[in-house]
């Protein structure tokens, strides 16, 4: 029975040195991402234009249908669950103050960061692992070539860029979700109520998603980019660092959230 207590303590330190030590890789990457865009002309290791503008369209554009048809049926869904709970008190008329400042301070950055986790975080894990286990990032040092530079820096910018149109497009599109099930309730049309809500919302409800839209980008390159580094056992390994990165960006998404939302509205 001791040796079993034992080798649990064993486990549970072995795990939380690994994971910070993650953490302290995740970091790094960080400073040298932004380190090598800063100084890599010099040593002709400089990003190039289009590998952003690339990594934008994957991340950004390509992820935009999903992005607007989860925004419009959970913007459709907070209207009916508010309509509902606000009818008990008739105070119906606030559901649109209340779907308009939900969506912009919490809901539309965390459904985008949530589905660019699934999108673009496993993708980022898989295409480093695969190149782990295959040896090619020993053959880009060989080269001469940065592997951070080459292979993280492009889609962290990408998706420090790509968030924040995301996050605006699912804004609009949660809020008019609201409209279709609320302006038969409410006696407005559409138009009405989309320059309603556009009254409503103040300069500080929209930045605050863009803020969290970037800290999400920020967090799911990072945990897909360590991940993928940290692969171990081939295609198997590959397939566990993707998992992990899925898994792993949406709880720090929820924690960063909830964090932000804490400090933001003080």
């Amino acid at each position: 029975m001791f040796k079993f207590a034992f080798r649990q303590i064993e486990n549970l330190g072995m795990i939380s040195y690994q994971a910070i030590e993650r953490f302290g890789f995740a970091i790094r990457l960080f400073w040298d991402s932004f380190y090598w865009l800063i100084i890599g002309r010099q040593y002709k290791q400089r990003v190039r234009l289009h590998q952003i503008v690339e990594q934008v369209r994957i991340n950004g554009f390509d992820a935009l249908p999903i992005v607007l048809a989860l925004s419009f049926v959970v913007g459709m869904m907070l209207a009916i669950q508010l309509i509902y709970a606000l009818s008990e008190f008739g105070a119906e008329s606030e559901v649109l103050r209340a779907i308009a400042k939900s969506v912009t301070r919490e809901f539309a950055p965390l459904i985008t960061g949530v589905i660019v986790a699934g999108r673009s975080g496993a993708a980022i894990a898989a295409r480093i692992g695969s190149q782990v286990v295959s040896q090619e990032i020993d053959a880009l040092k060989v080269m001469g070539i940065v592997p951070v530079r080459y292979l993280v820096l492009p889609p962290l910018l990408g998706l420090m860029i790509s968030m924040p149109l995301l996050v605006v497009c699912s804004d609009f599109m949660s809020i008019l979700g609201g409209a279709v099930f609320s302006i038969g309730r409410l006696d407005m049309s559409i138009m009405a109520y989309l320059v309603e809500s556009l009254n409503i919302l103040l300069v500080t409800d929209i930045l605050q998603g863009l803020i969290k839209s970037v800290s999400f980008g920020i967090i799911i390159a990072l945990v897909g980019a360590t991940m993928g580094f940290h692969v171990t056992g081939g295609a198997e390994g590959v397939g566990k660092a993707t998992t992990s990165a899925v898994v792993i960006s949406i709880a720090f998404i929820v924690l960063v959230d909830m964090i932000a939302s804490y400090f933001l509205t003080q």
